[in-house]
């Protein structure tokens, strides 16, 4: 009888994938929104009820995917997501994601495109496709760094910042200058950002190397910037094409955009 009860249980003849996907959709509820999830929370969110949700929180902290507090009874990313993170980074990891799209735009553009993400007051080239007219740099841009206040590479993610956020992270501090061009008034560096908001993109010749232009826009995943996408050459050949590289900058930009987005988080099952 308890066997046919539950042979015929919901539970029971629920798909095995569904369960699954309930697990990764509530790991993937644990965000820089929202890194701590109690029970109640994660059931009024995905429409569980708080047996079941409690079930997938054990199950995942069980594995090491989350860790929960004795005390607050909530629960946090655990280590097993920071292991994944390393075997994905030893793979090649955002690099090899971003690579094809890189040497598209490269072999579309005829110039160097590179792919930078935030690292404190810089922007830090994680990939990078070199254009036909050969290396800018002997030994490559990949691990460079490019300061806040000098270049549109950064230019491009700052700019989107909150002006809270920005003036905490440059104006706390001495603005190094690069070359003769290169911004440290606080009231001119904010229109250069506010350029950013308003053109979507940014350009900048000699600010921070003064033999290179840079064509750049922010990658966005939903309303946040996440990094850049530029287009750098010497100034005397990017300069007179800076016109027509926007519009193919611009689609990469959202291409890379919706290859960083991650799926979207299961619909709450409807409980009536």
């Amino acid at each position: 009888m308890n066997e046919n009860r539950a042979a015929t249980s919901p539970e029971a003849s629920r798909p095995p994938l569904q369960t699954a996907d309930r697990l990764l959709g509530v790991l993937q509820a644990f965000d820089r929104e929202r890194p701590e999830w109690g029970v109640s929370e994660v059931a009024k969110e995905f429409g569980l009820d708080k047996s079941v949700a409690q079930r997938l929180l054990a199950a995942l902290a069980h594995r090491g995917f989350l860790v929960s507090d004795s005390r607050s009874r909530r629960y946090r990313l655990g280590p097993a997501v920071w292991h994944l993170a390393l075997g994905w980074e030893r793979d090649g990891g955002l690099a090899r994601l971003v690579q094809p799209a890189l040497r598209g735009l490269s072999a579309e553009s005829g110039v160097t495109t590179l792919f930078a993400l935030p690292d404190g007051i810089h922007m830090r080239c994680v990939a990078f496709a070199e254009g036909a007219e050969g290396p800018l740099r002997v030994d490559g841009l990949s691990g460079e760094l490019y300061p806040a206040h000098a270049g549109a590479t950064s230019r491009a993610y700052f700019g989107m910042l909150g002006p809270r956020d920005r003036a905490a992270l440059l104006y706390s501090r001495p603005m190094a200058r690069f070359s003769e061009r290169t911004v440290v008034d606080p009231a001119l560096l904010e229109e250069r950002f506010a350029e950013v908001r308003r053109d979507g993109h940014a350009y900048s010749e000699g600010e921070y190397d003064p033999e290179t232009a840079a064509l750049a826009a922010p990658v966005a995943v939903g309303r946040r910037a996440v990094g850049t996408l530029s287009l750098v050459a010497a100034a005397d050949a990017l300069r007179p094409r800076r016109g027509e590289l926007v519009a193919p900058l611009l689609r990469t930009a959202a291409e890379l955009g919706r290859l960083l987005t991650p799926a979207a988080r299961p619909r709450p099952a409807s409980r009536g």
